[in-house]
């Protein structure tokens, strides 16, 4: 048996990114048979593989995928464990048959809206991948005004402590337009010093969005992201609740990122049977009653008995 490289295995097993797997392995986090894992090494059925320690349920059939909508709410953090106790989308989640949730980028605590979580590894790291450019869009409050100057600059790029960056988007917003949100902070959200932007952008660098408004001193009061690539926030899952990404949305972002859709399952055509005997009919009568009514030793008229002898 060939196998598969360690990284496509443990992706596949929903436990990271393949590039965060291979970061694990030259860590020396991950273990083969109790023996430290190679980079590449190749992993077959009934291998025993650890991550910290930790037994890692894998398959050389790869799980269906699975994605969910997590509405994240300010002051959750996007982590599987912290040491000050504080409350984790993890906590929330429903448990998988094998392998384990990864967050599709993250959202600082402050931060909230459209998080996505899945089993598919591969599927995460094209999502955060720069190189697939997948747009994410935010609702943002910002305190003060805007010039025309400033929002210039904002979309020709401005020089952060990581390199430059910019919006590919950014115009007013109406308060109407995230009306979705059931956060809404009370008095503060309603001060005229207060207004609304909608900002688009294709990379997921950290507190960007704010960082980019502060270059410019100007203080974001509310963050909110609303779509992620294809997938909107829209109505009907609650702060700190999830859904489940319907096939078509599912279909969607696989798409965005180059997969191809699902293949639907052939339709199994209805085998027709032959009717039975007591289906099928002579003329009008059913053949079973046609074959009770004939008279066997019934002679055709004329019949003497008599057969003629075959010429020789």
């Amino acid at each position: 048996m060939s196998g598969d490289r360690i990284q496509k295995v443990l992706a596949d097993a929903g436990v990271a990114s393949r590039r965060a797997v291979e970061t694990m392995v030259a860590e020396g986090r991950i273990k083969v048979n109790g023996e430290p894992a190679a980079a590449g090494q190749k992993i077959v059925p009934g291998d025993r593989v650890t991550v910290d320690g930790r037994m890692v349920r894998h398959s050389m059939v790869k799980e269906a995928t699975q994605v969910l909508l997590y509405k994240k709410r300010a002051g959750e953090l996007v982590t599987r464990d912290d040491p000050e106790g504080r409350k984790t989308v993890f906590k929330k989640l429903p448990k998988l048959d094998s392998g384990r949730w990864i967050a599709v980028g993250r959202l600082d605590l402050n931060t909230s809206g459209v998080l996505l979580l899945t089993n598919d590894g591969e599927l995460a790291r094209r999502l955060t991948h720069p190189s697939f450019e997948i747009e994410r869009e935010y609702a943002v409050r910002v305190l003060g005004t805007i010039t025309n100057e400033t929002l210039n600059k904002l979309r020709k790029g401005v020089e952060l402590e990581d390199g430059p960056a910019h919006f590919d988007k950014i115009e007013a917003g109406e308060r109407a337009e995230v009306a979705f949100d059931d956060e809404d902070d009370g008095a503060e959200a309603k001060s005229a010093a207060n207004t609304w932007w909608k900002v688009t952008l294709k990379e997921g660098r950290n507190r960007e969005v704010r960082r980019l408004f502060e270059s410019q001193d100007l203080k974001v009061s509310r963050l909110i992201r609303v779509r992620y690539g294809p997938i909107l926030l829209g109505r009907g899952v609650k702060s700190g609740g999830y859904r489940e990404l319907d096939k078509d949305e599912l279909n969607a972002l696989r798409a965005a990122v180059g997969f191809e859709a699902a293949k639907k399952p052939k339709q199994v055509r209805e085998r027709r049977s032959r009717p039975g005997a007591e289906e099928r009919k002579i003329g009008d009568v059913p053949r079973r009653d046609a074959i009770k009514k004939i008279d066997r030793t019934a002679k055709p008229a004329g019949w003497t008995g008599y057969k003629p002898r075959k010429p020789e």
